[in-house]
């Protein structure tokens, strides 16, 4: 299966998976304005089967969507040591990718990442609102959801989710999604393999009801060389609601990465 997909730039590739339901343009949204500032990095956004305009043919299970996965590294990166980013869901398929592929992969930065798969075990904090303003939830439209995940209800943040969001979820497969979440399980834990050591960011939102972020903490013993972020005043779309946060965040850990490499790949 060929997945669609956006490349930007030259240089070491950069893996970047999106979560369940959105497509490529969560990422691209809130990754673009960091890594256009930067050098040396080939950033790459296809849309998972299902979403986007990624098609989930005969796919019926996470290890459906892991194996595309791996033949699109396969088309677009081969062999290539690569930096890998994954949100949500797209974290969990990230955790699962860096056991299989420690070496080749540089780095992992994940974003309101999956801790625990299942909804009903997630230890989650209550949704709350913690910054508004006038006219924002007066200027949504019949049907606009953006008040079910949102933190930061500002005019910002509605013109980020109307131009990341939104669009993928109005032209997602639900129907191909339902038949992959019976199967939702990869059939290798992703923590099962040797510790990762190599640089790492965690980023969770402190008032993310999705996916929460107690559930990192058992998690974190893999990842040594973690840096691990409870932002607040962030839910689960925590990349539109702490951009300058992410942003910093996000180009420290990519210093930690470069250290590591030949002077092909700046953060500056």
């Amino acid at each position: 299966m060929t997945l669609h997909h956006v490349a930007f730039g030259d240089g070491v590739p950069v893996l970047a998976l999106h979560g369940w339901t959105p497509d490529h343009r969560l990422m691209t949204g809130c990754l673009e304005p960091i890594f256009s500032q930067l050098t040396g990095y080939r950033r790459l956004y296809p849309d998972l089967p299902a979403m986007g305009q990624s098609p989930a043919g005969d796919i019926d299970s996470s290890d459906g969507i892991m194996a595309a996965v791996r033949e699109f590294i396969d088309e677009q990166i081969g062999d290539e040591p690569f930096v890998l980013m994954g949100e949500s869901y797209g974290g969990y398929l990230s955790r699962g990718l860096v056991a299989e592929r420690p070496e080749q992969i540089l780095g992992m930065g994940l974003i309101c990442p999956t801790g625990t798969l299942w909804h009903k075990d997630r230890k989650l904090p209550e949704h709350a609102v913690l910054r508004t303003e006038p006219g924002v939830l007066e200027s949504l439209t019949e049907g606009e959801d953006f008040t079910e995940l949102a933190v930061v209800q500002t005019a910002a943040a509605l013109a980020a989710y109307r131009a990341d969001v939104a669009p993928g979820l109005a032209v997602a497969d639900l129907a191909a999604m339902d038949r992959i979440q019976e199967n939702w399980a990869l059939s290798t834990a992703p923590e099962s393999g040797p510790v990762y050591t190599r640089p790492t960011l965690v980023l969770c939102g402190r008032q993310d009801a999705v996916t929460g972020y107690e559930d990192w903490y058992e998690l974190l013993p893999h990842y040594p060389r973690a840096t691990f972020a409870v932002l607040d005043v962030a839910g689960h779309n925590l990349q539109i609601e702490q951009p300058e946060l992410l942003g910093a965040l996000v180009r420290e850990w990519l210093q930690r990465v470069s250290q590591g490499l030949p002077r092909v790949a700046t953060s500056g």
